[in-house]
């Protein structure tokens, strides 16, 4: 989890926010099953939420909100270097959390 955390303060995501542990979680499971992706509302989301002992879309809207903060921020630069491209919009939570999933797998195995 060192790991993901640093990566999310790389980005100025603060433990301020509540969904910088949900999108800690979510990385987690993601690198263990690419495939939580896939239903993302139906497993990841529950999956988050039950760590937490909080709701599905408490889990959603807090990672939304962490990634409007991160694409109004100086840091999207940042996350295009993870991502590899350049982001011609704000990403989706499932492709935030893809992005720092590989990054972070892509490290490990480098």
């Amino acid at each position: 989890m060192k790991a993901i955390y640093n990566v999310l303060q790389s980005l100025g995501i603060h433990r301020t926010y509540k969904g910088y542990y949900y999108v800690a979680e979510a990385v987690r499971l993601v690198m263990k099953d690419a495939t939580m992706l896939l239903y993302i509302s139906k497993s990841l989301y529950p999956a988050v939420a039950k760590v937490y002992d909080t709701t599905i879309s408490c889990v959603e809207r807090n990672i939304r909100t962490v990634i409007s903060g991160l694409w109004e921020s100086e840091y999207v630069s940042e996350l295009e270097t993870f991502a590899g491209v350049r982001l011609y919009r704000k990403p989706t939570s499932g492709e935030f959390i893809d992005i720092l999933a590989n990054y972070l797998n892509s490290k490990n195995e480098g």
